[in-house]
């Protein structure tokens, strides 16, 4: 079987369905991909002539995929009988982004979105595992809720999972009882959440922090100065906040406060604390670049807060509305400092679907916050690096390699032989737009409808089988969970 698919700095502590169809096309009518289904299936896979990017370097070589894992990397790997070959001469080869926070509704908010659903959107956007967050209904914050969870995925993921264990005001017995390897992490919301979730009473904080024998990540904004803010908002408005008083609302105080604390407890108790989807100039002094693996805190950005300005409530209103808001410039490019000096380590996308109505109800304070973002991760994400603010390097290690380190997940992102085949070619430097209509996330719909991206995601592997190419998915039940070196 023939595919056409068309014209550093290691760290060394740690560092079934067919998916073959007649033929499909690529975003750029000029790039034909066809696919030949074959009576002889295989889960052999020989890409060719791809020029990988990993580990801080690019290189041109084969790879040879065989039972699930990358077998072979080398220059001119022949052809075995009975295996596919794929042309990657003028696509990139990266290994798959690593998605360390994503809200996949289900249980009990399915209408949104659910597990199957929202994965496919994820392959297709360049993401091969992911990590879910717990608040879901109910909420995953015992043992059981979070076997459940598990329970629920099997079989079911285009990509790989792993879910988080949620925090909250009267659960630190079950955190304290929780096996190491049985959660990617603990979620803490300090603060913008809803309900017994919600943890700012800096003694449970304190408990929380002594008792995780796995990372802790933080949603930090500081409630009081939030409602506070909301207060003045109101007294100004009325009942018509618009969309562009929400970074007011949620201010860089607010955000400030909470990362404090944050880091403050952390270092009291020798925690390791990841910091989520920060958002603000300020906050980037509280962290220091240097090696993922010497790091006992760690942060992360998220892709909309890359691409996005205060600038564009004005366009877009309450669509883009999220929590921790998107503030004015000058925050975006501290961040997109931070992230080529290193302060930043992760990039994600916090996709959090919600349906048209519950974004359009014509009242700020009751239109959700949140957006459908994982389909279109990596090429948004790649836009820094095709304005050339970042390299591709950097943009490998962040959206793979430092997820892999921080969370000790085992055999995946990186590219190496013996490793999970979790891959991604990217057609680099691509021209294409983007439409509601394309929208595999159940809420169907993006922020980005009628922006041009300059990179596109041609092919997405997980655990060596093609899931996604040509704008289709190809196998909706291909992933596993994740497994944790934590030792």
């Amino acid at each position: 079987m023939v595919v056409h698919m068309g014209a550093g700095w290691p760290c060394a502590a740690f560092c079934a369905a067919n998916p073959y169809v007649k033929a499909v096309m690529t975003q750029s009518p000029a790039s034909i991909t066809t696919i030949r289904e074959s009576p002889d299936m295989t889960d052999t896979i020989i890409i060719k002539d791809a020029m990988l990017v990993n580990e801080g370097r690019q290189q041109r070589t084969d790879v040879l995929v065989a039972k699930g894992r990358i077998e072979r990397l080398d220059s001119n790997i022949s052809s075995p009988a009975r295996a596919t070959i794929i042309d990657a001469q003028k696509l990139l080869l990266l290994p798959g982004m690593i998605d360390d926070q994503v809200h996949f509704r289900e249980p009990g908010l399915t209408q949104k979105g659910d597990l199957a659903s929202e994965s496919a959107a994820a392959v297709a956007g360049g993401i091969t595992s992911f990590m879910e967050m717990p608040n879901t209904s109910p909420t995953t914050t015992t043992r059981q809720a979070l076997a459940d969870k598990y329970a629920m995925a099997l079989n079911r993921c285009a990509a790989n999972y792993a879910f988080y264990f949620g925090g909250s005001n009267d659960n630190i017995e079950e955190i304290r009882r929780l096996p190491a390897a049985d959660a990617c992490g603990i979620k803490v919301f300090m603060g913008a959440s809803t309900g017994n979730m919600l943890v700012d009473d800096e003694e449970i904080l304190d408990q929380i922090f002594a008792a995780a024998m796995i990372p802790v990540t933080t949603h930090c904004e500081h409630t009081p100065t939030i409602l506070e803010n909301l207060e003045r908002a109101t007294r100004r408005f009325g009942k018509d906040i618009p969309a562009s008083a929400h970074p007011e609302i949620r201010n860089v105080e607010a955000c400030l406060k909470s990362s404090q604390l944050a880091i403050k407890l952390a270092k009291k108790h020798g925690t390791k604390l990841h910091v989520l989807h920060l958002t603000t100039a300020e906050e980037m002094a509280l962290f220091t670049a240097g090696d993922m693996c010497d790091k006992q805190i760690t942060a992360e950005v998220c892709v909309h807060h890359l691409h996005f300005t205060a600038d564009d409530y004005q366009q877009l209103g309450n669509q883009i509305k999220c929590n921790p808001a998107i503030k004015e410039a000058r925050h975006r490019e501290a961040l997109i400092k931070a992230v080529v000096d290193g302060r930043i380590d992760i990039i994600a996308t916090d996709h959090a679907p919600h349906l048209p109505a519950e974004k359009n109800t014509g009242n700020y304070i009751s239109d959700a916050a949140g957006l459908p973002l994982a389909q279109h991760a990596l090429p948004c994400a790649y836009e820094l690096v095709h304005t050339g603010r970042i390299s591709i390097e950097r943009l490998v290690q962040m959206t793979a390699h430092n997820p892999a380190i921080r969370f000790q997940v085992s055999e995946r992102g990186f590219i190496r032989e013996g490793y999970f085949a979790d891959l991604v070619l990217l057609q680099p430097d691509l021209a294409w737009t983007v439409h509601n209509d394309q929208c595999l996330s159940r809420c169907g719909w993006t922020p980005f409808a009628g922006q041009e991206f300059h990179g596109s995601i041609h092919t997405t592997m997980v655990n060596g089988q093609i899931v996604y190419s040509g704008n289709k998915i190809h196998n909706h039940t291909n992933g596993q969970r994740l497994i944790f070196d934590r030792h």
